[in-house]
């Protein structure tokens, strides 16, 4: 193969280990990709994905490669690669992949574009970028395009909009709508793979520290959850009435973050939205704060005004950590370049909560092939069918059992003569 751009091809042997041990722990996938294998339900179909690029991720791209789909990769974020994953889906499983961690912001968006180049009939998004390039730089792939997935809850969000303005030109199904995604993903893989890459940029003990969580939507709470567990005391900051009374309940402090700022030894963002972090915020920041993001897109720490408080004063302590000098001597600590800290110093999720989220894309795919022409230019949620099946699936593989109605209590559930 010559179509792609990686690190190294000569990684691929320890790539495809770690895919290989990924895959113990996704059931869900492989018994969806079993069934495409038999049935080709993507036969024929074009599919540009912009994914981080990781050994469960590598197993979606097989599935989907399986299922009859003609697939090419690319990363959806400069620092989530994982050169070795991607090493091994271009040498052992022929796949095209345009992704090498550390790319700069140029590089990413030209791998982007080689994406593009392949005409896709479908695009599998995580956060958007591949449908809002389409829509600006690429209109004339609109007319081959039947529509698109889409991963996170930042892309959503984008994609939401683009439909509000008559923007979207195609359908796209919310993957992380779905509740085997959002519950299961956000809370316990963003929570425990948060925990993991600030631990290995820093080496810190958790325990005893004020740990700083801005945002109580799904990400959130399973931070302030995990971070809990490890011994943290655990402030929660939010803009929203009700996730903050939620958090207040759960036992977690709330308070605005510019008194969050002075009190707090962690910190870090999963909101979505930008500047959450700030220049007021770091100009009364205890001197080592750590300061760190989940959120999917790196705007939610204003590291221009780190910039500009440092006077230019930083310096790379260790390999995720860049420490800014202020005029008045603190140093705040900023890690993974304020980008997915789970993905730039750890390797993400864990495989068996992404077996459900990619079980969603690969069905989500297959439910897009299937329906694409009675579907309008608007964001859909995945069915609910496709959601409580691979609910089904979960816990068949991990050997749960669950009752069922009886046909007495399945008529009373939907009979609305009987009362007291």
């Amino acid at each position: 193969m010559s179509n792609y751009d990686i690190k190294n091809v000569k990684l691929a042997e320890g790539g495809r280990h770690r895919i290989e041990w990924a895959e113990q722990e996704m059931p869900v996938l492989r018994l969806i990709r079993a069934r495409f294998a038999q049935e080709q339900p993507l036969k024929g179909l074009r599919v540009s994905a912009c994914l981080h690029v990781t050994t469960e991720t590598a197993n979606l791209m097989h599935t989907l490669q399986l299922g009859g789909a003609d697939v090419v990769l690319c990363a959806s974020n400069p620092l989530s690669t994982q050169d070795d994953v991607a090493a091994s889906l271009v040498a052992n499983f022929e796949i095209p992949v345009y992704a090498i961690k550390g790319e700069d912001n140029n590089t990413y968006y030209e791998h982007i574009k080689a994406a593009l180049d392949h005409h896709p009939h479908l695009t599998m998004d995580d956060g958007a970028d591949l449908v809002s390039t389409i829509h600006k730089s690429r209109t004339e792939l609109i007319k081959e395009i039947i529509g698109g997935t889409e991963e996170t809850t930042t892309g959503v969000i984008r994609l939401k909009a683009m439909a509000k303005d008559g923007a979207l030109k195609f359908p796209v199904l919310a993957v992380n709508d779905a509740t085997t995604k959002h519950f299961f993903d956000n809370r316990y893989g963003t929570g425990q793979s948060t925990v993991d890459g600030i631990v290995r940029a820093t080496n810190i003990l958790l325990a005893g520290k004020t740990f700083v969580v801005a945002g109580y939507g799904w990400c959130g709470r399973g931070l302030a959850n995990r971070a809990r567990g490890m011994g943290a005391n655990v402030v929660v900051t939010e803009v929203e009435p009700l996730p903050a009374l939620e958090a207040v309940m759960d036992g977690f402090r709330v308070m605005p973050m510019v008194e969050a700022a002075r009190i707090g030894d962690i910190f870090c963002t999963v909101t979505g939205n930008k500047q959450v972090l700030d220049k007021g915020h770091f100009e009364v920041m205890k001197d080592g704060a750590i300061v760190a993001n989940s959120g999917h897109f790196n705007v939610e720490i204003n590291i221009e005004a780190l910039e500009t408080l440092s006077g230019g004063d930083k310096r790379r302590v260790r390999e995720f950590v860049e420490t800014y000098v202020m005029a008045d001597g603190r140093k705040i600590n900023l890690l993974g370049e304020g980008r997915l800290i789970n993905l730039a110093a750890a390797e993400g999720h864990p495989a068996s909560v992404m077996d459900m989220s990619f079980a969603n894309q690969a069905l989500g795919a297959e439910y897009m092939a299937k329906n694409a022409k009675s579907l309008t230019a608007q964001v859909y949620s995945i069915p609910v069918d496709i959601d409580r099946e691979i609910a089904r699936l979960k816990l068949a593989a991990m050997g749960v059992t669950i009752d069922s109605f009886t046909d007495e209590q399945f008529k009373y559930m939907n009979s609305w003569e009987e009362g007291t």
